[in-house]
């Protein structure tokens, strides 16, 4: 794996499940494998209980969002998807995943100052994380 250059995005994603339903960074982590990835593709895991667990190490480059990889830190919550049609992309954020997305970011953009907070979507045409970063963080 390639080591992460300066960060200077810090790059919020969404699970693509539905509301409610548990996943961990071994399941992201073994839906990445399947895709030929290395490991889990995201450096944070939000919990829907907000519990923070670590993904791919922060040393590295992840493996998330094209553009940006090398310059990023991928944060994914738990959900975006109110049901297992695919097109019932929402904001399922629990509060506890709310409240957790806020302080990892904030200590984020401590550790890096000057990072700008994005979403997936910024980048790509896909509604991930299915809401706007730049109001609701």
């Amino acid at each position: 794996m390639k080591l992460l250059q300066k960060v200077q995005y810090i790059v919020i994603h969404c699970t693509d499940t539905p509301a409610g339903r548990p996943v961990t960074v071994a399941d992201v982590d073994s839906w990445h494998r399947a895709r030929d990835f290395e490991c889990i593709g995201y450096h944070y895991l939000v919990y829907l209980d907000g519990s923070v667990h670590l993904g791919r190490s922060v040393r590295y480059q992840g493996a998330h969002c094209k553009a940006v990889n090398a310059c990023s830190i991928a944060v994914c919550y738990v959900g975006g998807r109110t049901s297992t049609d695919p097109r019932s992309w929402a904001d399922t954020r629990t509060p506890a995943q709310r409240a957790a997305l806020r302080t990892l970011v904030d200590e984020l953009l401590r550790q890096h100052p000057g990072a700008l907070v994005r979403g997936h979507r910024d980048f790509d045409p896909k509604a991930c994380p299915c809401f706007d970063v730049r109001t609701a963080l």
